[in-house]
C-alpha cells in the first residue's frame, strides 16, 4: 500500500470570520516535498430528508449569496459549538419547515469539498411529526416545497440541481428505501 499522509508542519490563520477560519499550512507531502496546504475551517452541520405521510419529501428554496441564485435543497443547518448532529437536526428541521421530525435515522457523514475544507455534514432521515410554525433567523428567506424522490432525481439529471448534500442525499435516501431500510 502506498504512502499517502501528509506532514502538517506549521499553521498560519489569515482570517477569522463569523462562520468560518482560514489558514495558511506548510506542509510536507508523504515523499517528505515541502507544500502549501489553504484550508477552511467551516463548524459543519447536517442535512435533513423529511418525508411526509403522501411519500413527498420536504425541500427549501432560498437565494444563495456565494453562487448568486436560487438553490432547491434539503433543510439544512449549521452545527453551533458543542452540539450533537441529532440535536442540530431536530433544531433545524423545525426552523426551515415548521415540522418536527420523528422517526429519526442516522444515513451517514458528507465531506463536501474534502480538498480543502474542514465542512462536514451528517446526513438524516426523518417523518414528519407535529406542526410547530417556522422560526427562520433574521435574515433568512426561505419557501418550503415538496417533491418525490423521482421528481428530484429527474431535477439533478437535467442539470436543475447544484448542491451536493441535495443530489447525494437523494440518491442515498431512494436507495435505502429501495431496500427497506428506512
Amino acid at each position: 500500500m502506498e504512502k499517502l499522509q501528509e506532514k502538517t508542519l506549521s499553521e498560519d490563520y489569515v482570517y477569522h470570520g463569523a462562520i468560518i477560519q482560514v489558514r495558511k499550512d506548510q506542509a510536507e507531502t508523504a515523499e517528505g516535498l515541502p507544500c502549501i496546504r489553504e484550508v477552511v475551517e467551516h463548524p459543519g452541520g447536517v442535512g435533513i430528508a423529511l418525508e411526509d405521510e403522501d411519500g413527498t419529501f420536504f425541500f427549501v428554496r432560498q437565494w444563495r449569496y456565494a453562487q448568486e441564485e436560487v438553490t432547491i435543497e434539503y433543510p439544512a443547518g449549521k452545527r453551533e459549538k458543542g452540539e450533537k448532529d441529532i440535536d442540530v437536526a431536530k433544531r433545524e428541521i423545525v426552523e426551515e419547515t415548521g415540522y418536527e421530525g420523528k422517526d429519526w435515522v442516522y444515513l451517514g457523514l458528507m465531506y463536501p469539498t474534502p480538498a480543502y475544507d474542514t465542512e462536514t455534514i451528517g446526513m438524516y432521515y426523518a417523518k414528519k411529526g407535529k406542526y410547530r410554525g417556522q422560526h427562520l433567523d433574521e435574515d433568512e428567506n426561505i419557501n418550503v416545497l415538496k417533491y418525490t424522490l423521482d421528481e428530484m432525481t429527474d431535477m439533478i439529471v437535467k442539470g436543475e440541481i447544484h448542491d451536493a448534500k441535495t443530489i447525494g442525499m437523494t440518491f442515498l435516501v431512494k436507495e435505502k428505501k429501495n431496500k427497506g431500510e428506512i
